[in-house]
């Protein structure tokens, strides 16, 4: 999946964050749908310039994003 078709940074959209091209959607908007417990169904049926594809491309620009060598710090188990 190429996800460049469907996500771009632009410094007058958003300052810049990634996000859905066409629209004024950033990708971390859709993942914390997705953390907060939305279903995909749920996102397509209540942001409509979105599809099935468009969600992949948010996956796999997540995953891109995720596997740069810099190390992660995980934060300590809370008490």
């Amino acid at each position: 999946m190429d996800w460049r078709k469907h996500i771009h940074s632009d410094p007058k959209i958003l300052v810049g964050k990634p996000a859905i091209k066409n629209t004024r959607l950033s990708v971390d908007f859709i993942l914390n749908l997705l953390a907060e417990g939305w279903t995909q169904k749920q996102i397509l049926e209540n942001y409509t310039s979105l599809n099935q594809e468009i969600l992949q491309a948010v996956y796999a620009f997540a995953s891109e994003c995720l596997k740069d060598e810099t190390l992660f710090e995980m934060p300590s188990k809370v008490a």
